[in-house]
């Protein structure tokens, strides 16, 4: 999974107000060691070095490892909450809208594998990501490691919304919204991690999974 990820050139003093591009680096260098090294093997000293600075400048960033790895998801989901949120402003029908996202979701998955398997397939999900859950309800959204969360409450509104229009589901807003996920999480998979395996049209296979995958939580006409 190593690739290049950023220009950034880690070990230089910073300027006063310029913390925020130190924390860029440090987050840009513990993805690449995540993604090549493993999250378990990759130390914060590690990951000070490769910056260029000490551990304990590091800790003014992060307090932990798992700091890092929160941030890095909420970068990851913020990418993809921004695309449902120029989707939204679009004013399509609940059920077109729910069909775009759905597309936007996998598409924006298959322009990030690195950062969607880091956050999804690695299997280092953060504690606290799992101890709150992805319900909005649970979080509060000022705290790091909820954009998870943020962008499947947005999945959730628009199955409301599908309600509101007078469309019925065929399970309750959460589970249909998990499933939905679940679909197309499934699809993503198979493509990142077989890219080279003959599959099918990818395109025909994204449009067929959101199909599947809104017919069989939705009470179509």
């Amino acid at each position: 999974m190593d690739t290049e990820l950023s220009t950034a050139v880690p070990g230089t003093r910073k300027k006063r107000g310029e913390g925020y591009t130190r924390r860029d680096e440090i987050l840009w260098a513990a993805k690449k060691l995540f993604l090549k090294e493993g999250y378990e093997a990759t130390t914060i000293r590690r990951i000070a070095d490769s910056v260029g600075v000490s551990a304990p400048a590091l800790y003014l960033y992060f307090k932990d490892k798992e700091a890092i790895m929160l941030a890095l998801c909420d970068q990851t989901f913020g990418g993809l909450i921004e695309r449902m949120g120029e989707i939204e402003k679009q004013g399509m029908p609940p059920i077109e809208r729910l069909r775009h996202c759905g597309e936007a979701y996998v598409r924006f998955a298959l322009e990030n594998p690195q950062e969607y398997w880091l956050t999804f397939l690695s299997g280092n999900t953060p504690k606290r990501i799992k101890e709150q859950g992805h319900k909005p309800e649970t979080i509060d959204p000022n705290e790091p490691g909820t954009s998870g969360a943020i962008a499947f409450g947005k999945l959730m509104g628009m199955f409301r919304d599908i309600e509101s229009s007078g469309v019925a589901l065929l399970y309750p807003v959460d589970t249909a919204a998990e499933l939905v996920w679940m679909s197309l999480h499934g699809l993503v998979a198979a493509l990142i991690t077989n890219p080279e395996f003959p599959w099918t049209r990818r395109d025909t296979l994204i449009a067929g999974m959101i199909d599947v995958a809104v017919r069989g939580v939705v009470r179509l006409p």
